[in-house]
Formats: structure tokens, sequence, C-alpha cells
């Protein structure tokens, strides 16, 4: 049952991007409709296969050189893959639907839906995948379509510069992946998640060559997650229309890579050295970039920087060695971030495509409920309890006091930052008075 499931949820988008492809890609409400239709096909299949208890399903032989090099097609269904797959078809099926509004009037419709069904189709094929291999096709595919949805209004000269900065970026990440990957199959002889973790001890035996493999498979998730240094993509992925902010900043594509470094922990967990090196980098992210939110003016580029600080928070999670606070951080993420894009998309479509928040006094008058939903998602992304971003900091944050003081002093002021630049933004939007403020 689960594995006929697992073939639905992963191939109804890419039916999708084939059928708006060949045959609706003239009829803009007909692509819609498509698009939408397989996602929430996806989204009802995952919810099932959430429900069951988890099973091995069954491989089918993919590439066989001899015995040299096996590579399986097989999908994973553990807790981990059956929560994204929720998470990830969930909030997916929500900005295909909030897409319809925001883009009703594009020329480029059907081949925004087209492009993001088979986003779809390969960030759930980075979930299901139970080897490397398969995994990093998907990954790959994920990058390529960001690179296409980013770009959408490629004949203007911004966005068509931004989606090329993401794809060289990232390709730099990928290139360190690629050679651990490499380094993993060479030193344990397989691919598949569950057979190197049975022959991890032919790994132990060497900690250099350890560490600097974790390090090399840490590279693809700086890229994706946009860590630092390479974390100067995604800023400028605001380019694009801003149901695809919220798509790549909240579950989808920045989730893929601290998703991967769960799903590898038992390669990563064993290098106290590149632990220590994953978490140092995860909170030098989350300060850095939250210190750059507070000097900003526009709307999407705070709630990015706001992404690259929560997203170094999971990393310093991982470097914890706590996989599940790291997720449960992505999870809740996921939900209040989308929110807060999806609400900032409202507001600059009223104020026909302006961003700057120094010309947004008044929201709270003007559209109050789009206002209280912006603000439930701020406060989440504060830490304000009840809401969930409370629980999911505080968890990362009593982890760190536990393992790590300095790293958890310099959390704390990250979450004071926070604090700072979501209130200033709130005044700002809500009670600001209309002004030729310099950006």
């Amino acid at each position: 049952m689960n594995s006929n499931l697992s073939w639905i949820v992963l191939l109804s988008p890419l039916i999708s991007a084939a059928a708006i492809t060949l045959f609706t890609h003239r009829s803009r409400p007909r692509s819609s409709f498509v698009s939408i239709a397989a996602v929430l096909g996806s989204f009802v299949c995952s919810c099932l296969i959430f429900t069951q208890p988890s099973v091995s399903v069954p491989e089918s032989t993919w590439i066989d050189f001899g015995g040299v090099f096996n590579v399986p097609f097989g999908f994973v269904l553990d807790k981990l893959s059956k929560t994204m797959l929720v998470l990830v078809s969930g909030i997916g099926s929500l900005i295909h639907i909030y897409s319809l509004g925001y883009m009703r009037d594009d020329e480029g419709k059907s081949r925004y839906f087209a492009a993001l069904s088979l986003f779809m189709f390969a960030m759930l094929g980075i979930v299901l995948s139970n080897n490397f291999v398969m995994l990093f096709i998907f990954w790959e595919l994920v990058g390529f379509t960001s690179y296409v949805l980013i770009g959408h209004w490629f004949y203007r000269d911004a966005p068509a510069d931004a989606a090329k900065k993401a794809f060289i970026t990232t390709r730099i990440g990928d290139f360190g992946f690629m050679i651990g990957i490499l380094m993993i199959w060479a030193a344990t002889g397989s691919v598949v998640f569950a057979e190197i973790a049975r022959r991890l001890s032919s790994l132990m035996t060497h900690p250099a060559f350890l560490t600097v493999t974790a390090l090399l498979i840490f590279c693809g998730a700086v890229g994706k997650s946009a860590q630092f240094p390479l974390h100067v993509w995604l800023p400028d992925a605001m380019e694009g229309p801003t149901p695809i902010s919220a798509l790549i900043h909240a579950a989808t594509m920045v989730a893929a890579g601290v998703y991967m470094l769960v799903r590898v922990a038992f390669v990563i967990q064993t290098s106290h050295t590149a632990l220590l090196i994953i978490a140092w980098i995860g909170i030098i992210t989350a300060v850095m970039a939250a210190l750059i939110a507070t000097q900003q003016s526009d709307i999407k580029r705070i709630l990015a920087y706001s992404t690259l600080s929560q997203l170094g928070y999971m990393v310093m999670a991982v470097g914890l060695a706590s996989d599940e606070a790291a997720i449960f951080h992505l999870f809740t993420h996921a939900f209040f971030k989308a929110l807060l894009f999806l609400a900032a998309g409202s507001v600059i479509v009223m104020l026909h495509h302006e961003q700057n928040i120094w010309k947004m006094g008044g929201l709270s008058r003007s559209l109050p409920i789009t206002f209280f939903t912006f603000v439930a998602g701020a406060l989440a992304l504060i830490g304000c309890p009840p809401f969930s971003g409370f629980f999911s900091k505080d968890a990362i944050l009593t982890l760190a006091y536990e393992r790590n003081m300095p790293i958890f002093v310099v959390g704390l002021f990250t979450a004071f930052l926070t604090a700072f630049y979501v209130v200033r933004l709130l005044i700002i939007v809500s009670h600001g008075k209309v002004t030729n403020h310099p950006s």
C-alpha cells in the first residue's frame, strides 16, 4: 500500500508538468487546474502514508556494473521522510492555490505552473530517495527548477541575474557534495544509506578521511541551505514571484540541505570535528543574517535574511548532534515563514509591487486581515509563547546551553536581534507614515 502511494506522491507532479508542457500550455486556467490537482493528490497520499506504519519499500535494480557499482531505485519511508512528505506537499499545495490569484494576469502563467510542478517532483524525490545517487539527481533537478522559477520574469535584468547567481553559487556546494559521495562509495562500496550505516566501521578507522568526507557532504547543505559563505544567492532570489519566495524559503529548497544532513547523520555524527565546524558555520550564518536584516528596507529581503538566520539555527542544531531539534524548527519555520511571505505578497500586490517598508504605513487599517496573519507569523518568528517558534527555537537554545556555552551566547544574541528587526518591521508597516525615506 505504502509503495503504491509513494509512487503516486512522486509521479503526480511530474505528470502534471508534462501535461502542461505538451497539452495545456496555451490555456492558463487549465494549466493551473492540472498543477493544483496534482499537488493536492500528492498531499492526500502523503497524509495516508503518514498514518500508516513505517515499512521497507521493495527496491528495483537501476545501475549495476558487475557488482562494483550498484544503485537501486528505492524509497525510504521512515518517520523522517513521512513527516517531510506531508510538509513539502502541504506547503506546496497552499502556495499553488495562492498562486492562482497572485499570477492571475501573468502571461507566463502556464510556464510558471509547469515549472512549479517539476520543482515539487524534484523536492519529493529528494525526500523519498534511499541512496546518494538518486538524491543527488533530484538535488540537481531542484537546482535547475529553482533557476527557472527565480528567473520567471527573465526579460528583466534583475530576475535573470538572480537566477544565474543562485544556480552558479549552489553548484559550488554541489561539487563538494559530489566528491563527498564518491569518497563514501570508495570507503564503503555502497551509496545506499542503510548499507553505508552498516559498513561505517570502514570509515571510522580513518578519522581524518571521515572528517573530510563529512565536511564535503556538508558542502551540499551549505549551498542549498545558503550557509556562510555561500549565502549570497538567497536574498537576490527575492526577484522571483513572491509565491516562489515562499516556496523556496519555507519548506522546500532551503530545507533540503537540513533534511539531507539529518538523513545522513549517521556519517556526520561520527566526527566530532565536523560537528563542531557545522555548528559554528550555522551560528555564524544566523547572527550575520540577523545583523544584515536590521538594516534592510525591502520587506522581502528582510524575510529572506530572516530565513538565512533561522536556517543557521537548524544547522547549528545538526552540529550539536540533535536531529530532532533541527527538524522540529524546520517544521515550524516552514509554516510561519510561508505565512509571512504570502502575507507580504498580498501587501506588495495591493501597493502595485512596492516593497519598500517606508512606503507601507497604516496597513493595519487598510489590510486588517492580512496584517493580523502577518503578526501571527511574526510572533512565531520572534519565538513568542505560545506560538510554535517559541518551542522549536527554545529547544535549540536549550541544547546549545547544555553543550556549547559560546554558541548559546551568540544564539541568544541572535534571538534578540530577530525580535528587534521583526518589531521594527511591524511598527513601520502598521503605524508608520508613508515617506520618501531612502532605501
